[in-house]
């Protein structure tokens, strides 16, 4: 196993040749190392299973002062101790940090013309051939480039800041999509700006300040959309293809109860995520309200990860039953010529494991099917949780009204804001549409943010 500790600068050469080699250069790396103090200070590691036969000596780096660098080493019979860097300057620092790689894992990384194909950006190595107990030959690091040669003579090159960023430590301190949390007094006062309808569908700087405002906030406005359905698609073709559900391409409704959904009443409706009962929930959700001749009907919005975020402050045990309890969600129609029985299943709160970061919540207690996959010594438990989140997303100070009216398109994302509406009266008349959230992501990369 190879241990860095991110960038490393000093010059040298890691091979079999044993421990005595450690020694001629102890020397000369730590008046190196000491010279770098001036600039980026870098440590380096290595850690390996069997230590006696490829390395009988493991070296202990510990920087403890901006002008001082103590370097010691000392000799394990059964292992090379773990390094711990403290990197202090103005550009980098890292406390207690130790990157870890697998030989295997370095040997299928392999970025040389043979292994990568750096025009398709796809792998041409077959890892099914890499030997699982492949060790390389020699390691060598020459100022930001650690080079390894492996038995067979083949040659990988590592460039020390695309190993920061692709190790396990890197990914668990790194925020896959920057987020601003809000509640209604957060969001007012940041005095997020809508989009005009010709600016995003004519320029990037108007696609683009779009983007970066649904991205951060989950939710976005477009100004002066002619009212109609086909102007509608048009907006939501700019940035997705539309995705195609149970409902149609496009959705048209109005309080005719067609369809055998609440949705399709004048009756209020709670915070929810929609389609809780697909595998995978729609990702984002776009609404234009074409016609209201009556009183009510206000949109709620809630930031389902602003009120998640308060749980896991409050508590953290019952922010990690939500992550972890899966739950079926359930839509039965039968309705004129719609016939439909959809399930899903998921947890409430969806988090990547390595970095414990929110990307999902499936919130609906309209669709929550039978809560029959929770045994019953956690049952309690998952209910008492859920009470806390439904708190949380309740309280008045977290929820956002807001009239829809002609011409103002809203983009929701349905995997973080719940949306609700007040009871109506009158005719009212609503279009909209699902996207696809690869699709969408895809054009905010393409416009270079972070997605």
């Amino acid at each position: 196993m190879l241990t860095l500790c991110q960038d490393a600068d000093p010059l040298t050469e890691i091979s079999r040749t044993g421990g005595q080699m450690w020694c001629r250069r102890l020397s000369h790396l730590q008046s190196r190392l000491q010279d770098l103090l001036r600039g980026r200070v870098t440590c380096w590691a290595l850690q390996q299973p069997n230590f006696k036969s490829l390395f009988p000596l493991a070296i202990h780096w510990h920087h403890t002062a901006s002008k001082s660098l103590n370097c010691v080493w000392q000799q394990h019979e059964d292992h090379f101790e773990e390094f711990v860097c403290l990197l202090v300057n103005s550009e980098l620092q890292y406390a207690n940090t130790v990157m870890r790689f697998d030989y295997v894992w370095l040997r299928d990384h392999c970025l040389s013309a043979s292994c990568y194909n750096s025009k398709t950006h796809q792998r041409s190595l077959d890892t099914a051939s890499v030997d699982l107990c492949i060790q390389p030959k020699t390691i060598r690091l020459d100022e930001t480039t650690l080079f390894f040669t492996w038995p067979d003579g083949h040659v990988t090159r590592y460039d020390l800041d695309w190993l920061v960023k692709n190790s396990y430590e890197g990914q668990k301190q790194k925020v896959i999509q920057p987020r601003i949390l809000w509640n209604a007094e957060i969001y007012q006062q940041a005095q997020v700006p809508s989009v005009d309808f010709q600016s995003f569908l004519e320029t990037k700087e108007g696609l683009k300040n779009f983007l970066q405002n649904f991205l951060l906030y989950g939710i976005a406005f477009v100004e002066n959309v002619p009212p109609t359905q086909e102007h509608t698609e048009k907006l939501a073709e700019r940035i997705s293809l539309i995705r195609e559900t149970i409902y149609g391409r496009m959705w048209y409704f109005t309080s005719d109860f067609s369809r055998g959904d609440t949705a399709y009443t004048k009756l209020a409706l709670d915070r929810h995520t929609d389609t809780t009962y697909f595998q995978e929930p729609c990702g984002i959700q776009v609404f234009h309200c074409l016609k209201h001749e009556g009183t009510g009907g206000r949109t709620l919005l809630v930031d389902g990860f602003y009120a998640a975020e308060q749980v896991l402050q409050k508590a953290p045990e019952e922010f990690e039953l939500l992550s972890k309890v899966p739950l079926k969600h359930e839509y039965i129609e039968n309705v004129g010529e719609c016939h439909n029985h959809m399930i899903g299943v998921g947890p409430v709160l969806n988090i990547y494991p390595w970095n414990k970061e929110l990307y999902m919540i499936r919130y609906n207690n309209y669709d929550r099917a039978v809560i029959n996959t929770v045994p019953y010594d956690v049952v309690h438990h998952w209910y008492t949780a859920h009470r806390t989140l439904t708190i949380e997303l309740r309280k008045p100070e977290n929820e956002f009204w807001v009239k829809l009216k002609p011409g103002r398109v809203l983009f929701i994302d349905n995997w973080r804001v719940l949306h609700g509406r007040e009871s109506f009266t009158g005719y009212r008349q609503l279009c909209g549409c699902y996207l696809t959230r690869d699709d969408v992501l895809n054009t905010a990369r393409l416009l270079g943010l972070q997605a």
